[in-house]
């Protein structure tokens, strides 16, 4: 391995869109972590749309305040597929590539991956690095669908030096696709304001201010209301909870294009006064909300890293969640939560009627929690590995 030296890099983060969301954090504070360590960084983006929020616009200062960061949107490079924008996303950063002498371009998610990879490396960038954060393919896609991720994914490895992921589970999945092979991959878990959490109180304000009182045990979501992200389970589990645990409320952190959809189902079901939705909150501010939670629920279905149960960990506070990709990674069953297999909702629901029920253990549970996650997914350790892996590959 080379030695880490003092030579400054020209480095490119490129990502089909900055809402607010996990894949989205990790790329802006490998920017900003990179920057503060004196490298010239580009983050390039597509346009940002939709009702999850525009993560640049919450961080305009902090950008603001760094002379080597630039922001780049390319309106071509979106994440939907479109064919004709997707040929002209590739010319369009080919060409942007050649004349801006990257040392490294290290692109995020699977679209922004694929085309980004390919025009870096036709445009010969000395390296070039992609961060899987969840697989475009997964058990719950389309057959066909699938196929075609794959395929795209194993010509995309082959445009690339290395292949970064943020949970062992991602690596397992592409080797067995055959995607490439094992020595093109390395975990680099997914870094975030992990001190934000550890050191957070219980915002007894903010409960106040949602209306929720004091001896009320709060259930917690923190994702997009979006499909795939298991609230089609919420309002059964909700039932299930409430016969035993009467004093239960369930707070839903986020939005998105479902929130309309289980705002009837809860009315339909007669538990409006069970549900306090917060909508989407700045990044900032998620902290103060899991500090008023006494258990956090997480179904999704489809994950790289599920950030939402390692803050929920890193805030002393025990999951429950569904044995999918990264999960198992952060979320010890019977240590630091209970890990059940995707639609097993009896059990999700007796599990957190368990800790609902039992002070102790929950407290037991998120203290072990906040140990196991307090280091290992600190933004600047995930920054310090980022800069090893560069220098590594480019000569001294």
């Amino acid at each position: 391995m080379n030695a880490i030296n003092s030579k400054k890099l020209k480095i490119c983060h490129v990502i089909t869109r900055m809402i607010i969301g996990g894949a989205q954090e990790n790329t802006l504070l490998s920017v900003i972590g990179l920057a503060d360590k004196g490298h010239e960084v580009v983050l390039l983006t597509g346009p940002t749309t939709g009702p999850e929020g525009k993560l640049l616009e919450k961080n305009v200062e902090t950008l603001k305040s760094r002379k080597n960061i630039e922001i780049v949107e390319y309106p071509n490079l979106v994440r939907e597929i479109n064919p004709i924008k997707d040929i002209k996303a590739y010319f369009d950063l080919k060409t942007y590539f050649k004349k801006s002498n990257f040392d490294v371009v290290h692109t995020h998610s699977s679209k922004a991956g694929i085309i980004g990879r390919m025009a870096a490396w036709d445009a010969k960038v000395p390296f070039v690095v992609h961060t899987i954060h969840g697989q475009a393919f997964h058990r719950y896609e389309k057959w066909w669908k699938n196929s075609l991720y794959i395929l795209l994914e194993r010509y995309a490895s082959k445009k690339c030096h290395k292949i970064l992921a943020v949970a062992q589970a991602m690596i397992e999945q592409a080797i067995d696709n055959k995607v490439a092979g094992r020595a093109k991959y390395k975990v680099v878990y997914s870094g975030m304001e992990i001190e934000l959490f550890l050191n957070t109180k219980s915002d007894l304000e903010l409960k106040r201010k949602l209306g929720i009182k004091s001896n009320t045990l709060v259930v917690g979501t923190l994702a997009r209301l979006f499909h795939l992200k298991g609230y089609d389970h919420i309002v059964k589990i909700a039932r299930g909870v409430i016969q035993k645990v009467p004093n239960a409320l369930f707070l839903l952190i986020g939005d998105g294009i479902l929130r309309n959809s289980i705002k009837k189902e809860i009315a339909d079901a007669k538990l409006k006064d069970y549900f306090v939705f917060a909508e989407l909150i700045p990044p900032e501010q998620i902290p103060s909300y899991l500090s008023i939670i006494d258990v956090l629920v997480h179904l999704s279905l489809r994950e790289g890293l599920p950030r939402s149960v390692v803050q929920s960990l890193a805030s002393g506070k025990p999951a429950v969640a569904f044995n999918i990709d990264g999960t198992p990674e952060v979320l010890i069953n019977g240590k630091t939560g209970y890990i059940t297999e995707p639609y097993e909702i009896e059990k999700v629901t007796s599990h957190l009627i368990a800790l609902l029920l039992d002070k102790n253990l929950r407290e037991e549970m998120g203290k072990n929690g906040r140990e196991l996650v307090r280091h290992k997914f600190d933004w600047k350790t995930m920054v310090n590995e980022l800069e090893f892996e560069y220098y590594n590959a480019l000569p001294p």
